[in-house]
């Protein structure tokens, strides 16, 4: 059986800063668990399965038994189903999040973080699957249990259609039906299987054009593999990276993910690195083609894209830019004395993506980048310390549960999940009763907050400051973020105000001040808040964008839940130490609100950029004016921002909003109009906060009575469909979300509605 273990780590080539705090790493153990356990391993693994056309997300429920045995729970609580308004007492309520806490309190983790299932996107597995099978490490780095879980879950998310789609709820793409087709193959599995899964895999690549029409990205790792040519793919020039910094396409001005992405696609691209050409792999070259593979026209096949993955097309102007660099500026970097150039740029290229791996303690920002550094490391030198270094970290990303095994879109959501868990549990007004958890998640936020700045020159290396920020994940991760820091500092500034014997001593006052510095040093010109950095660029450089998939992923925009969180963390600071910077704080929110103000919809609505989709930026939207000063009836924006919600509230109360919203910009309800507890909780606190109750406290009882009738008889709340998306057009996974925001929304909805009635 497997296990998750927490804040572990003996492998001699691990680096960390703090014990391995928030590492969540699942290991296979044969002698785990009785045939009883096991059993049920196997039930929910069928039951998935059996349903997995209709029901995409998993449930995490290996991680669930696993802390079942561990914190057994037993609640002598009464579920709750309620028929009618006027069953919505404050007594069923606090009963309801007694429950939800109870329960919420057996799976965190010993070391105060919750763990779990930060999957979605179908695109990341492949990436680390071609990188081992390239470097030879395929069944050195994987046991067969992992290969065998990862061949479940691709198996489990292809769709009715045969292929498989950008992310686990997505139609089919050629870009995830390709990779995941190849991905089977490089793990084992024959081109003819028994149910004809591959063979309808096979079948939708072919009658969608073949994998000559898959997107860039899936160009680079075909090439990479040697099932495709370089020749077929637009430049990614290294010597970039040579321009000064002056030139407004320069990769230091770029989105970080986006910078640190391409940054060893160039490498690779320079190299033209291409591993074995194995029996698999000649194999493939006759699989994924409708023409043989030497009549494959590779010049043409570089701005092919099938219209089922083109989210972005490329305009005119990237395809003249492409075509020059193509046909003339290759040419002479690829020959003397132009090639010294070209090797000039190849090793500044390795500088930084080393400088990226040392600084992340070989974690790296995200998965794209984690295996497209390991590969060039290993390209490099083969037997280098820093591939090394890189093998113990895959763990990192990869997550177990009854779908089977997935690489993540990060290392997980450790501290963000937990800085929302505490808010969460706070406004519930129990928290007496949650004494060991808080203290817990209390000593995790403080264990995971940045204490230094990345060393050497930040301008040469293009990196902020990060001393006194919190990163999305672990500390070991390190990127500063920030919603990261105005969550994280929010939270311990809660944790302040309650007592130290039952939540612990609180974190030192210049450890606060660190981090009001970091949001202060992150507003732009406009007011706005990006994530990572500021933004350094302009907004036609998305014109360059070569990723047809995902919108948005040149510069670091700023965003509204950025900006809410940025005032509602220093508004909460000024309140406690209203003489630290008292000006450049004002003066910060001030420009944030007007920021808000400005980008809101005529409708009254906000895109959300990193949740779905309109309640969720609705809710950071009407929580950031509010924390800015504003109220209902002297701020027009807020009252159109609780019209346009109310307006999407089901005729069954609550709200349901789907994925589609994200990527067309337009709000959708879900399929059959059905209720997600998880907007339903959002749209409850943005109105609760906007003094809906005082107006017509109907909706939110029925939005309460959603939320008491999906809670399960442990005290848990159910999966429903997925709720976070990044780059417009992906979605992932949010997995704790179930939980807090249900608790959250009951917590505020019981302390301020129904005691103040």
């Amino acid at each position: 059986m497997w296990k998750l273990k927490v804040a572990e780590g003996d492998d001699p080539w691990l680096r960390t800063l703090n014990g391995h705090v928030g590492r969540q790493v699942w290991e296979f153990d044969p002698h785990l668990g009785t045939q009883e356990e096991r059993s049920l391993v196997d039930e929910c693994r069928r039951n998935f399965t059996d349903r997995r056309f209709q029901i995409k997300h998993s449930s995490d429920l290996l991680m669930r038994m696993q802390f079942a045995r561990e914190n057994p729970h037993v609640t002598n609580l009464p579920e709750i189903k309620v028929q009618d308004l006027e069953q919505v007492t404050e007594e069923v309520v606090t009963n309801a999040l007694r429950s939800g806490l109870n329960f919420y309190s057996t799976i965190q983790a010993h070391d105060g973080h919750w763990p779990g299932d930060y999957g979605g996107p179908m695109f990341l597995l492949p990436g680390l699957v071609i990188t081992l099978y390239v470097t030879g490490a395929l069944n050195v780095v994987l046991l067969m249990e992992h290969q065998r879980e990862m061949c479940r879950y691709l198996y489990n998310h292809q769709n009715e259609d045969g292929g498989w789609g950008l992310h686990i709820a997505g139609p089919s793409t050629m870009f995830g039906t390709v990779l995941s087709y190849v991905t089977l193959r490089l793990l084992g599995e024959g081109a003819y299987d028994p149910q004809g899964a591959m063979e309808k895999g096979r079948k939708w690549i072919l009658d969608h054009g073949g994998a000559n029409a898959i997107t860039s990205w899936g160009k680079m790792w075909l090439s990479v593999l040697g099932a495709y040519e370089w020749s077929g793919n637009n430049p990614l020039p290294p010597e970039v990276w040579l321009c000064p910094y002056i030139v407004p396409v320069h990769p230091g001005r770029m989105w970080c993910h986006c910078r640190m992405v391409y940054l060893p696609m160039s490498y690779l691209y320079g190299k033209r690195f291409v591993g074995p050409i194995t029996p698999t792999i000649i194999s493939l070259r006759k699989e994924l083609y409708v023409v043989p593979y030497h009549e494959v026209d590779w010049n043409q096949a570089r701005n092919q894209c099938a219209k089922e993955d083109l989210y972005y097309p490329h305009p005119l102007v990237q395809d003249v830019l492409w075509a020059s660099l193509h046909k003339v500026v290759e040419p002479i970097l690829v020959h003397w004395p132009g090639s010294k150039l070209r090797e000039k740029a190849l090793r500044t290229v390795m500088q930084h993506v080393h400088y990226e791996d040392e600084n992340t303690r070989y974690i790296c920002i995200g998965p794209v980048n984690k295996v497209l550094n390991m590969l060039c490391c290993w390209i490099e030198d083969p037997n280098s310390e820093a591939f090394k270094l890189h093998i113990p970290r895959i763990y990192d990303y990869l997550w177990i549960a009854e779908d089977g095994m997935k690489m993540q879109g990060y290392n997980g959501s450790q501290l963000w999940d937990t800085s929302f868990a505490v808010q969460a549990i706070i406004s519930t007004n129990l928290g007496k009763e949650c004494g060991p958890t808080l203290r817990k998640a209390h000593e995790f936020i403080k264990n995971s907050q940045v204490l230094e700045d990345c060393p050497g020159d930040l301008n040469f290396w293009y990196r902020h400051i990060s001393k006194g920020a919190w990163p999305f994940s672990t500390a070991d991760h390190g990127w500063p973020i920030s919603d990261c820091t105005a969550e994280g500092l929010k939270a311990a500034l809660l944790l302040s105000k309650l007592p130290s014997e039952t939540v612990g001593e609180p974190l030192d006052v210049e450890q606060l001040f660190d981090a009001v510095n970091v949001i202060l040093s992150l507003q732009n010109a406009d007011g706005g808040f990006a994530t990572y950095e500021l933004t350094r660029s302009c907004r036609w450089l998305e014109l360059i964008n070569p990723a047809e998939t995902f919108g948005d992923i040149v510069i670091d925009y700023p965003y509204v839940e950025c900006t809410s969180a940025a005032i509602q963390a220093l508004t909460s600071f000024k309140k406690l130490y209203p003489e630290h910077r008292r000006h450049e704080i004002e003066n910060c929110i001030s420009k944030a609100a007007k920021f808000i103000k400005d980008t809101q919809a005529p409708d009254g609505s906000w895109y959300g950029s990193w949740g779905v989709c309109f309640t969720y930026g609705g809710w950071f939207g009407i929580k950031g004016l509010i924390a800015s000063g504003k109220t209902y009836s002297n701020c027009p924006c807020i009252r159109k921002a609780c019209d346009y919600l109310l307006s999407k509230e089901l005729a069954s109360g609550g709200w349901g909003e789907s994925y589609l919203s994200c990527q067309n910009k337009a709000y959708s309800n879900l399929p059959g109009d059905k209720p997600h507890i998880v907007n339903t909780a959002w749209a409850m606190l943005a109105l609760i906060d906007a003094g809906q109750a005082e107006r017509d406290p109907n909706p939110l009882h029925r939005a309460a009575m959603i939320l008491l009738n999906s809670q399960m008889k442990s005290g848990d709340f159910p999966q429903e469909e997925i709720m976070g998306v990044f780059n417009k057009n992906c979605m992932i996974s949010y997995s704790a979300y179930r939980n807090i925001f249900p608790i959250w929304a009951l917590g505020e909805y019981r302390s301020r509605i129904l005691d103040s009635s």
